[in-house]
């Protein structure tokens, strides 16, 4: 409703007499002095108006709100609630231009300045930190929320280290996001996990699966061993990608910086190019040959280690590889959480941490429109690999010959 309709509504407040089962005008009517009584003090009188500040998004608003005399029931207004009357208020729109520009990291000195510089009429960065307490109100609901209704095809997990706390050492908060049949991102945790062990993600694991959410087909993650160990015991059937950034990272820090290029291009080559899974591992065992010839022993250990879980992604429809065999999806989001929270500083604890970093990746993840799309096809393919229908290869070749 825009701002001119609002006022309409109340000057409608004011002037046209409402309807009920006293006939029209019942409760506020104007009545000759003889029918008044003592309905006086039920009723009560019309006495006029008094003038209220209104800040929108659209500027400040002086406002009209009708008064009454006589009565025990003192007026209130449809639009605002009775404690409004009392002092400036304002409107939700304005609410969201303040959290909006939080989240997106104007800090709260900013924030105030925009706000008058833009004509709304003053904030004080108080008032703007309790605008912004609606955050957490927000976050405690989507930690609350169902998932029986959530179908998860992808399920990525990460983490990013804040400064959580006004003192003390970097924390981890864990994130989980995923892509549902449908090909929508669903943001569908965000929790402190202090150093990332196995406990703080088969806590996250076990919230999920309390809340509804089944396992996932395919898991994405990082090579941190209580991440691997907690996977397998939450989601035992589900398959589980190694990131390939990761373990690519890993495996340059093990090189002389003249090897770079040529290891990265080769590496990158064999997981492009190939059909399948086994034709994955044959080109990844090739690169491992030539490293352990050149006298690289632990960058072709690095690589070797873990290799089933590398080349997991091949088993997926062609057109989605490229995006499921790394974390980059949630890293990138992640880095836009690391951006917005460099205006903070430190937090004054792990609430307003979590608060922010869900707002920031809820609105870069679940908001994004970029999700998947899904063909006929690929939901054969998906529907093959949950009920292990056929040959993990053989699926791998009918989806690249489409």
């Amino acid at each position: 409703m825009t701002w001119p309709g609002v006022l309409d509504r109340i000057a409608g407040e004011r002037d046209d007499p409402p309807t009920g089962p006293e006939g029209p005008g019942a409760r506020y009517e104007r009545r000759p002095e003889r029918e008044r009584g003592l309905k006086n003090y039920e009723e009560g009188l019309r006495n006029g108006f008094r003038p209220r500040h209104l800040q929108t998004g659209e500027g400040e608003l002086e406002i009209q709100i009708p008064q009454a005399r006589h009565t025990t029931v003192p007026f209130v207004s449809k639009l605002f609630p009775k404690w409004h009357c009392k002092r400036l208020f304002r409107t939700d729109p304005l609410k969201t231009l303040v959290i909006g520009g939080f989240v997106r990291g104007l800090s709260m000195r900013d924030i105030e300045s925009l706000c008058e510089e833009a004509g709304v009429g003053k904030l004080s960065r108080s008032t703007v930190a309790r605008i912004c307490a609606e955050l957490h109100e927000r976050f405690e609901a989507f930690k609350q929320r169902s998932l029986y209704d959530t179908d998860l095809v992808v399920l990525f997990l990460d983490a990013i280290y804040l400064a959580v706390r006004p003192s003390g050492p970097k924390e981890g908060v864990i994130c989980a996001w995923g892509i549902d049949q449908n090909g929508r991102r669903q943001l569908v945790s965000v929790q402190l996990g202090s150093r990332e062990s196995k406990e703080d993600w088969l806590e996250l694991g076990r919230d999920l699966t309390a809340r509804g959410l089944g396992a996932p087909r395919l898991v994405i993650a990082d090579g941190a061993p209580g991440l691997i160990s907690a996977v397998g015991e939450l989601w035992p059937r589900a398959d589980r990608q190694h990131c390939c950034v990761h373990r690519l990272r890993n495996l340059v820090a093990k090189l002389p910086k003249s090897e770079h290029d040529r290891v990265r291009f080769n590496y990158w080559a064999a997981l492009t190019d190939a059909t399948s899974v086994k034709d994955g591992k044959l080109r990844l065992k090739v690169l491992i040959s030539e490293l352990e010839h050149r006298g690289y022993e632990a960058a072709a250990r690095c690589l070797a280690e873990d290799l089933d879980a590398l080349v997991v992604h091949l088993r997926y429809p062609l057109r989605h590889r490229e995006r499921w065999r790394s974390t980059n999806l949630l890293e990138r989001s992640l880095g836009e959480v690391r951006r917005r929270t460099k205006v903070m500083g430190r937090f004054p604890g792990e609430s307003s941490c979590l608060s922010l970093v869900f707002a920031v990746l809820d609105l870069f993840i679940a908001h994004a429109s970029n999700g998947a799309t899904f063909t006929e096809l690929d939901r054969q393919h998906l529907y093959r690999i949950k009920y292990r229908q056929a040959d993990p290869n053989t699926l791998d070749e009918e989806v690249t010959a489409a």
